[in-house]
């Protein structure tokens, strides 16, 4: 009577192993050795598996070969800067939710474009689109109020910001506007309550940093700047009615330049500068004062023939460069921007901000507002 047939062999690990480390080509190497000691051990053992080791050991050298032709090619590392390029690339990717202070961006179709949902960061040295000075919550609204309630509020703020971001208007560049991110009435619903100021190319791109801030120059250009700034400020709240129309706001206009005036060179000659910029400033403020002298008048003009007949001298006596030679002692820059003309026909002031009057605003989600 036949007995019960013999136990089947046993596959044999090693064999296994080297079939699967073929096929994930896991240290291609590895598979072939694994597939010899898989070889010799079956005969000694009498194990299965002589085909999964011939397998595996072919499937590895086919990946060795490959290997070696990657390395010696450059292959293995085009590859390689291709994904170190495309990971660099996503953790530079960021929601125009994201953005913040100092960042320089590039954005599809520029900044100005309707599309926002995406912007690539940039070192600030690079061309780029838009460079973000800061952020603002709004508080004013509990319920989506629609776009066009935001945007008084965003573009008050965002010039505010970017004059706080930007001391020194005449480094800013002809072609820099200021530009904000206002949330969508998709965002709104999940929370999104913040509007994202920046300085955006109106043309082509930025070059450099627009920055000068507190954080970026000294004591004394700070001092210096915010001085003048003030004057600047000034003239700009120039009444849009002539005096025949409203002469109570235009003299209270003329007042406050005056008292700006009066306050800025009080403020420019206590402050201690160093040696070079003594005198330049010391000159700057006796231009202020006897132009000063002229703003009094205006102010105190109690018609209109009396207004006129001291309006333009009083800005003719301004300093057309509010402080040029002083500028240069303290290192800040000395190329005036193109709209800075001075005198009666021009805003007055040399420190405004390119841009004032090209506001611009978009969606965070992507449609375009505010302009």
């Amino acid at each position: 009577m036949p007995g019960p047939p013999p136990p089947s062999a046993n596959v044999n690990g090693l064999a296994i192993a080297s079939l699967v480390t073929g096929i994930v080509c896991l240290l291609p190497p590895l598979g072939m050795v694994l597939g010899a000691l898989a070889l010799g051990r079956m005969r000694k053992r009498g194990e299965r598996g002589r085909g999964m080791a011939m397998t595996g050991m072919a499937l590895s050298l086919v990946s060795t070969l490959l290997v070696v032709a990657g390395a010696t090619t450059g292959a293995f590392r085009d590859v390689y800067d291709g994904m170190r390029e495309a990971a660099d690339e996503a953790s530079r990717t960021r929601s125009a939710f994201d953005l913040r202070k100092g960042q320089c961006f590039n954005s599809p179709g520029g900044a100005a474009g309707t599309e926002a949902l995406d912007v690539t960061l940039v070192d600030c040295a690079e061309p780029h689109d838009g460079e973000v000075s800061g952020s603002f919550r709004i508080t004013e609204f509990e319920e989506w109020p629609g776009d066009k309630p935001i945007e008084p509020a965003a573009e008050r703020r965002c010039e505010v910001l970017n004059s706080a971001y930007a001391l020194d208007g005449w480094a800013v560049p002809d072609n820099a506007w200021m530009y904000y991110y206002q949330p969508s009435k998709e965002s709104w619903a999940i929370g999104d309550r913040v509007v994202t100021c920046a300085f955006a190319a109106d043309k082509g791109k930025l070059a450099g940093s627009v920055r000068s801030d507190e954080e970026t120059l000294d004591e004394h250009q700070v001092a210096f700047l915010k001085q003048v700034n003030r004057i600047d400020a000034a003239l700009l709240e120039e009444p849009e009615a002539d005096v025949e129309e409203d002469r109570q706001a235009n003299v209270a206009w003329a007042r406050k330049v005056s008292a700006t005036l009066s306050g800025t060179a009080a403020s420019l000659r206590a402050h201690p500068w160093p040696s070079a910029a003594r005198q330049p400033v010391a000159d700057l403020v006796a231009e202020l004062e006897a132009a000063r002298k002229h703003w009094v008048k205006v102010a105190a003009a109690t018609d209109p023939d009396a207004f006129w007949e001291h309006y333009a001298p009083a800005y003719d006596a301004l300093p057309a460069d509010l402080g040029l030679k002083a500028r240069g002692a303290l290192k800040l820059d000395v190329t005036p921007p193109a709209d800075s003309a001075g005198g009666a026909d021009s805003a007055g002031g040399a420190d405004g901000m390119n841009g004032a009057d090209g506001m611009d605003g978009a969606d965070s989600a992507g449609g375009a507002g505010g302009s």
